[in-house]
């Protein structure tokens, strides 16, 4: 089952996570597969290429983040510190870091360099679902489980807005 797809930001590739534990990349025009990177011990929930389309980084329910090498499919670098689930995984506009959401309730930022946490924003009292950068690289957004949209500072972690209207039928 396929549970993420993502295009390049030049359109000439997609990417692709599954409960096969994999992420493959095809080529947009052909459809053909051109990289399988293998590495997570579990489903692959989230995938997202860099701006400038040379990484990729990938989510999944083994509790990791790996960023792998667009052309050659090699993990190039491993993100440790979720204790649970990840759902999803953004790199900043500026392919400098990545942000990930996690079962665990947590937000984390990540340098997309060396590997480091540089941020662990809390306050969502369930899993949270889906993350993304604003379009500047300032704020983050997260949603969550416990229905809730909620916008953080990039750079401190504090929370700036809380959204709520959405509810769980």
């Amino acid at each position: 089952m396929v549970t993420s797809i993502a295009f390049s930001p030049d359109g000439t590739q997609i990417v692709s996570g599954s409960y096969d534990n994999s992420v493959r990349v095809w080529d947009a025009l052909t459809g053909k597969q051109v990289q399988e990177c293998q590495g997570h011990t579990f489903s692959v929930t989230s995938v997202a290429f860099s701006c400038d389309s040379t990484h990729i980084v990938s989510g999944s329910h083994d509790n990791s983040i790996r960023m792998w090498d667009a052309l050659t499919g090699r993990q190039v670098q491993e993100f440790q510190g979720h204790i649970d689930w990840l759902t999803s995984v953004a790199f900043s506009p500026n392919g400098t870091q990545i942000v990930s959401g996690s079962y665990d309730n947590s937000v984390r930022v990540w340098d997309a360099l060396t590997g480091k946490q540089v941020q662990k924003v809390q306050g969502h009292t369930h899993p949270v679902a889906s993350v993304a950068f604003s379009p500047d690289g300032t704020q983050i957004v997260s949603g969550s489980h416990d229905n809730s949209v909620r916008v953080w500072d990039a750079l401190t972690g504090k929370q700036v807005q809380e959204f709520q209207g959405h509810t769980f039928r």
